[in-house]
């Protein structure tokens, strides 16, 4: 598991030669004079030391070959240093405790450096020589997240396969490395597109899929009606957009690999108190995740299809103090109910096209909150769990998702600012039932209080009336079990981890599909399985692996019969979920990491990198771990 730091026994700096050292301090400081000798002719050095440094035509000294000079020291020096290690004894327990592990950003090889990888990797290099003058064996590993959308993309702009793009940019950002002097174990250099190392993404992969903490499902993506193929959220315009072809993004459901990452939800929550760092890095996750205590209540749909079926619309909501103000249901424009079967026929044209739009809208990126008013009354309307008199109308909204918690929420314009705008808008009433302690009991609509407060004694809030929120909240999760129609529970903003692309540079994913017998993993005998190489990249047409047919086609591992692989590839975020560990054992040819090399080298004692790798990286490298 990533920590940033830990405490590290410092020693004294070690001593330079006796002659550099100043009598009056025991410090690493050269004696000099408090100001050089002033010559009028300016002249520059011309002791036998410099002379051979210094062009005699013109006095200027040759920095360039000085550096040359050390920069072939400097080496050999390494080298010697990295024999030295290899010719110890295997790690004592007191060795392991002096390991000082320094983590960098896992760089995107785009082709040259910037200066925000100069400034991070200053910071790591000096850290690393600090602790190596204090007689600590430090771990400093360089890597590539080699993998991606944006190698795909520009091997499609000039013509190249996305490996020989990739890799020319790590040469080029490797030799920029070494002239600025970055003192990294080149030794455990490892980029996520080499085939020694995806196996092992695979390889987990695998392991996750036995578990069961791997499934497929359908899920939305952005798809480009010209180019039929699947977009990114990045190359959709602020318009709903393809960058490429202009058409209007449409949202289609494929089905897609995902982790049970919210089955680790408190977990991970309650590791974070165990980590030391920033607590504005560990605020960014927990507020990720999103633990929310509430209720999951239900709605029985006024109009059930048959008289044996009791159709509802269960909601969570963490404030059921508010239940007696809701005013509609709002419900994602591809829930279930958005159907022919559901929706009553004099508006259901009326109701699916406009879904349809909605849908479509939501693709990409852009503002949502601007269109958290869109929406459309459905025609159906579903009874109030604690007050079966009130009729409660349904609406598709914008703003609500399939994927997030049960796909329908309760609107409650009183009490929340999104839901009181979209009132506004589509001419819903809006019902106050709870009120700001101390204040009087006031029945106008014209004010949104978000706190908690007392509920109001009217006729509408029943035996609830006078209740304070919190007492409220108890009472009526609790009147609402009795009648089979709620719940206390805990949700979680989090959502599964989506694992797959459809892409060419990823490391593919290691299925294959029967007929017969369904999905079926890879044999670990037969990883990695290796992009082909004979594919002609697009950027239309859909998945590139599928039209490789060489590949694509195989036979299936149990029942021997013909069969296909999956040509889904994985997200990058899974080759950087565990790359740390690999830098422990780079060259470990039977495992992803053996568990004494990992053990003696983790956890990572200081991680340096943008507070922008703080939420998914991190997040996902602790799931891993």
């Amino acid at each position: 598991m990533l920590r940033l730091s830990r405490c590290v026994r410092q020693r004294p700096l070690r001593a330079c030669a006796p002659d550099t050292l100043s009598a009056s301090n025991s410090q690493c400081i050269r004696s000099r004079p408090a100001v050089r000798q002033l010559s009028t002719t300016c002249a520059r050095p011309t002791s036998a030391r410099f002379a051979q440094w210094v062009d005699k035509s013109t006095g200027k000294l040759d920095s360039a070959g000085i550096e040359a000079k050390w920069k072939a020291r400097w080496a050999e020096i390494k080298v010697q240093r990295q024999r030295q290690q290899q010719d110890q004894a295997p790690l004592s327990a007191e060795d392991i405790e002096q390991l000082f592990y320094v983590l960098v950003m896992f760089p995107y090889p785009s082709g040259v450096l910037h200066m925000g990888h100069v400034r991070v990797y200053t910071i790591s290099d000096m850290l690393s020589r600090f602790h190596k003058m204090n007689g600590q064996r430090v771990v400093h590993p360089m890597g590539w997240d080699a993998f991606g959308l944006p190698a795909e993309n520009a091997a499609i702009e000039r013509g190249i396969a996305p490996d020989e793009w990739t890799r020319s940019n790590i040469a080029v950002m490797k030799d920029q490395l070494s002239r600025i002097l970055a003192d990294f174990d080149w030794d455990r250099e490892l980029a996520t597109c080499d085939p020694a190392y995806y196996k092992w993404t695979q390889h987990i992969f695998l392991q996750l899929l036995k578990h069961d903490m791997v499934y497929r499902k359908e899920a939305v993506v952005n798809w480009d009606p010209i180019d039929q193929t699947v977009l990114a959220n990045e190359q959709v315009d602020k318009d709903g957009r393809s960058w490429r072809s202009g058409a209007v993004v449409e949202q289609r459901k494929l089905k897609q690999w995902f982790a049970r990452i919210t089955d680790y939800a408190q977990e991970l929550l309650d590791d974070l108190e165990t980590l030391d760092w920033p607590e504005h890095v560990k605020s960014m996750q927990a507020n990720w995740i999103g633990r929310s205590e509430g209720a999951e209540l239900e709605f029985v749909l006024d109009m059930p299809v048959s008289p044996n079926q009791r159709q509802s619309i269960p909601v969570f909501t963490s404030r059921p103090d508010t239940l007696f103000g809701v005013s509609y249901l709002a419900i994602a424009p591809d829930h279930p109910l958005v159907s022919r079967e559901y929706l009553p026929a004099q508006c259901a044209d009326a109701v699916l096209q406009c879904a349809q739009e909605l849908i479509n809208s939501q693709s990409g990126g852009g503002d949502r909150s601007q269109r958290t008013k869109a929406g459309v009354f459905t025609g159906l309307y579903a009874r109030h769990p604690l007050d079966t008199n009130r009729r409660v109308p349904v609406y598709v909204a914008d703003y609500v998702l399939s994927g997030y918690g049960t796909g329908a929420v309760m609107g409650v314009p009183a009490h929340d600012t999104r839901d009181y705008e979209f009132c506004q808008a589509n001419a819903v009433p809006v019902h106050p039932p709870v009120i700001e302690p101390g204040s009087t009991d006031l029945g106008g609509d014209s004010a949104v209080f978000t706190g908690l407060g007392v509920l109001r004694n009217i006729p509408e809030n029943g035996a609830f009336g006078g209740m304070s929120s919190k007492d409220a909240h108890l009472a009526i999760v609790a009147a609402a079990a009795t009648r089979g129609l709620g719940k206390a529970v805990i949700n979680y903003r989090l959502r599964d981890w989506l694992l797959s692309r459809q892409r060419y540079w990823g490391a593919p994913v290691p299925v294959i599909h029967c007929q017969s017998c369904g999905a079926v993993p890879v044999p670990e005998s037969d990883l990695p399985v290796k992009l082909p190489e004979d594919v002609v990249l697009s950027g239309r047409g859909g998945s590139p692996l599928a039209h490789a047919t060489d590949w694509l086609n195989c036979e299936c591992p149990k029942c021997r019969q013909p069969a296909k692989r999956d040509t889904d590839t994985l997200d990058t975020f899974v080759d950087s979920s565990w790359y740390f560990l690999r830098y422990a054992d780079p060259h470990n040819p039977a495992l992803p990491f053996g568990s004494l090399a990992a053990s003696a080298a983790m956890p990572v004692d200081i991680y340096i990198g943008g507070v922008e790798h703080a939420i998914l990286h991190l997040l996902y490298s602790r799931f891993i771990s």
